[in-house]
């Protein structure tokens, strides 16, 4: 059975020609959303959709696509709180070689450098300037994590850990 990985959600239409709008759940969104890419549509009990991106371009924090067959805003409302989702076995496996795929991250235990569990990567967003990674900690509110070299020292897949270096405030105690 295919396994599939969320690149993005659907929140919105966009104008009146067919457009979405898709926050990106992807670690590479300039390759996901490639004019003639083909991705799959998950929306609640219905049957898996195929797409193809046949428009694609960024405004403000959002990723607007338009799909082929699909040329008004009554075709696509229906796609409102959809999963945009990429078969796995499509991925790509050229990745340099501090590249990693966002589910590759998800799940990884967060540490300082004494070895201090600080919580596990349940999500990654990505602003514009760089991720975030929102950490889950038992008992306490998630907190955020911004991916960069000040931060973020070692990422090791084989032992499930991120090492980090906490700048001051960066997570609270609650």
């Amino acid at each position: 059975m295919t396994e599939f990985l969320t690149v993005g959600e659907i929140v919105n239409t966009q104008g009146i020609k067919g457009e979405v709008r898709v926050i990106s759940k992807t670690d590479f969104p300039e390759a996901r959303f490639k004019k003639g890419n083909v991705l799959t549509l998950f929306l609640g009990k219905e049957k898996p959709l195929e797409l193809t991106i046949d428009g694609s371009r960024v405004h403000k924090n959002f990723q607007l696509l338009h799909f082929k067959g699909y040329p008004t805003i009554n075709d696509v409302e229906k796609f409102r709180g959809g999963l945009l989702k990429v078969a796995e076995d499509a991925l790509s496996d050229e990745l340099l070689e501090d590249e990693f795929y966002y589910h590759e991250i998800i799940g990884l235990k967060v540490v300082d450098d004494k070895n201090n569990d600080l919580g596990e990567v349940k999500d990654i967003f990505t602003t514009g300037a760089n991720d975030v990674w929102t950490v889950a900690r038992p008992g306490k509110k998630d907190w955020y994590l911004p991916y960069i070299d000040d931060v973020v020292k070692d990422i090791d897949l084989e032992k499930g850990t991120v090492l980090v270096e906490l700048m001051e405030g960066l997570m609270d105690e609650n």
